[in-house]
Parts: C-alpha cells; structure tokens; sequence
C-alpha cells in the first residue's frame, strides 16, 4: 500500500469517527429532519476536509455509498434512498433525491436529480394535493458525465455523456452524447 493510499484511508477513518455522532442522532437516515439537518450542515463545510467528512456521513447514511468518492462543498442529498458507487465525483452545489448513481460517474456542479418524474395531484380546486415518485427514483449508468446544471428527471444509460444545461425527462440509453431540453442523442459517445 503506498503512502498516499494509507494516508487517505486514515483521514477516511477518521472521518468517519467524527461524522459517527451526527449518522447516530439522525438514526443513521431514518430520521429525516436530523438526516435533512445534517446533510445542509455537512455541506457547507469548505475544503479537502470537507468533501472527506461528506463522504463519511453519506456512507454511515444513504441505503449505499462506497468510500472512495468525492463530493464536493454545497452538494447535499435530499433523501437516504440513494446509491453511489465506487470513485464517483459529484460537483458542487448538487441536489440529489433518490437515485442510483454508477460507479465512476463524474457529475458536475449546479446538477439536479430530484429522483424521477416528480407528479402533482390537483383536487377538485386545483389545489396540489400530493406528489408522486416512480418507486425506484433516477438511474445513473456506470462511467457517465453529467454536464454542469443539468436536471436529470430519467434514466441514463452507461457511458454516456449529457451536455451541459440539459433536461432529461425520458431515458437516454447507453453510451450516446445527448443534448439539449429535452435531451436528446445526438451521437455516439465515441465519436468526434
């Protein structure tokens, strides 16, 4: 093991003793007021030990969420029904709901994943009366970029590449370069 791989996973243990009481006090994402509460105040916490104390809470709370990601100061998760895989680096000032996201994602700043298409009801006034999710929320596929202030509403295939500024709101398969609102593929993500 060499000496930085020994060092990070030092300051990753560390972090997690420290983020402990917090994932404790919110039933470890249970609770979701302390949960909401913990996630807004561990996001504003700037620098390197920031994005390392994140990650600690994260893992101690959402339904999956590997070690070896960065995320990165602002960005916070709005529910504990979220899966991250290995070496995944969310950028600044995200918001994410329920969702899956693949293993060596790159997503960049000001992204939206509120969790799905999100439905309003209207009673017989008009009046909002409830929203529904699908009951499994966004999918990310493995090795995609997510462009900056994208809004992801659907599911998208590996290896793929959503431009900048884009809204998705219908699946976008594997390993296209899709743009545009509503995003749409363009291309193969391979080409030039």
């Amino acid at each position: 093991m060499s000496l930085r791989l020994l060092s990070k996973r030092c300051a990753q243990a560390v972090s997690l003793a420290v983020a402990f009481p917090a994932a404790l006090l919110c039933g470890f994402g249970r609770l979701g007021i302390l949960f909401t509460f913990f996630s807004h105040y561990f996001a504003m916490m700037p620098g390197f030990l920031g994005d390392f104390l994140r990650a600690a809470f994260y893992r101690l709370t959402l339904e999956e969420c590997a070690a070896d990601v960065v995320i990165a100061f602002g960005t916070f998760f709005s529910r504990t029904q979220v899966r991250v895989g290995a070496n995944v680096s969310i950028g600044s000032y995200c918001i994410i709901g329920q969702a899956k996201i693949g293993a060596r994602t790159q997503i960049a700043s000001h992204v939206e994943i509120p969790g799905g298409r999100t439905q309003h009801r209207r009673d017989a006034q008009g009046r909002l009366s409830s929203t529904l999710e699908g009951p499994d929320g966004v999918t990310i596929g493995e090795d995609c970029w997510i462009g900056a202030s994208c809004i992801v509403m659907a599911d998208v295939g590996s290896q793929t590449t959503i431009g900048a500024g884009s809204v998705v709101v219908k699946n976008i398969p594997a390993g296209v370069v899709a743009v545009g609102s509503p995003a749409k593929a363009i291309k193969p993500a391979g080409s030039a």
